[in-house]
C-alpha cells in the first residue's frame, strides 16, 4: 500500500483515536499505528486486506446470480412446476450457497452485505456458513446465468428450464 506521509499521519491519528474509543481493541490499533508511522512495508500489506475493490460490473453480476436463484425458487414454487419433472429436481440445489471464502472472499462479503445490511433476498437461507460455499462457485454461476438469460420467461421457468440451469 503506497501512501504519502500526510496520508500515513492521518491514518496514524485515526488508529490512535480508535485505540482510545475502543479500549478492548486498543492493542490492535496501537500495533497498526506503529506499522503506519514507521512504514513497515511487509506489515503495511496487512492493511490492504481490510480494503476491498469490487468493480461495479462484478457487483451487478453477483446480484444477477442472486436474482437467478430467486427466479429458480419462485418458479419451482409455482403450481405450473408441480409437473412430472418437479420430482427430479432436488430442492437443495435451489438454495443459493454463496461463494468460496478462501478464493472468492470479496464476493462472499458482498453477498453478506446485500443480505445483512441492504436487507435483500431475505428468503435465502443463512446457514451456519453464511454464504461460504467452501468451493469456488463463480464459474458455475456464470454458466448457469448464460442458460437463465436465454430462457424466454426468466421468472416463470418450466421444470425442464430449471433442470437445464442447474445442470449448466
Amino acid at each position: 500500500m503506497e501512501m504519502t506521509n500526510a496520508q500515513r499521519l492521518i491514518l496514524s491519528n485515526q488508529y490512535y483515536l480508535m485505540s482510545k474509543l475502543t479500549p478492548e481493541n486498543a492493542e490492535k490499533y496501537r500495533r497498526l499505528q506503529t506499522i503506519v508511522e514507521r512504514g513497515y512495508g511487509l506489515q503495511m500489506r496487512e492493511l490492504d486486506k481490510d480494503f476491498g475493490d469490487l468493480p461495479e460490473q462484478d457487483c451487478r453480476e453477483v446480484i444477477d446470480f442472486m436474482e437467478m436463484y430467486h427466479a429458480l425458487q419462485e418458479s419451482f414454487n409455482l403450481e405450473d412446476c408441480r409437473c412430472d419433472g418437479a420430482k427430479d429436481i432436488d430442492q437443495r440445489r435451489l438454495q443459493f450457497l454463496g461463494f468460496d471464502a478462501a478464493t472468492e472472499a470479496q464476493l462472499v462479503n458482498y453477498v453478506r452485505f446485500l443480505v445483512d445490511e441492504e436487507g435483500l433476498y431475505p428468503q435465502f437461507e443463512k446457514n451456519e456458513h453464511r454464504f461460504n460455499s467452501h468451493v469456488p462457485m463463480l464459474e458455475k454461476y456464470q454458466r448457469m446465468l448464460k442458460v437463465w438469460r436465454n430462457c424466454p420467461r426468466q421468472y416463470h421457468l418450466s421444470c425442464n428450464e430449471i433442470q437445464q440451469i442447474l445442470s449448466a
